[in-house]
């Protein structure tokens, strides 16, 4: 009867044990940076579709930097008085949603 007691005992003892250890954080940080894969161009490189689709969309909008993509889409940075954005365009000087 005293071996059932102290073996009891034991497996009690053991399993208070396992839960004094204290649970141990995930702090691992994942940063994903995303690139749109846009490489500079000059503004004179823009095609004449496009500059003649943003006079007539924007009328005194003017373009301060042009990036174009491997499919041919192009990132217009557009001033248009104080206010300034983006507009994207495909060669033919349709507007594309990004």
């Amino acid at each position: 009867m005293k071996k059932v007691v102290l073996v009891a005992a034991m497996a009690l003892g053991s399993l208070t044990a396992f839960a004094a250890v204290p649970a141990t954080a995930n702090n691992d940080t994942k940063i994903v940076v995303t690139q749109d894969d846009y490489k500079e161009i000059a503004v004179a490189e823009v095609p004449a579709a496009i500059q003649e689709a943003l006079k007539a969309d924007y009328p005194g909008a003017e373009i301060t930097k042009a990036y174009v993509n491997e499919e041919k889409t192009y990132k217009l940075e557009v001033a248009m008085g104080d206010q300034t954005g983006n507009l994207y365009a495909n060669e033919s000087g349709e507007w594309v949603e990004q």
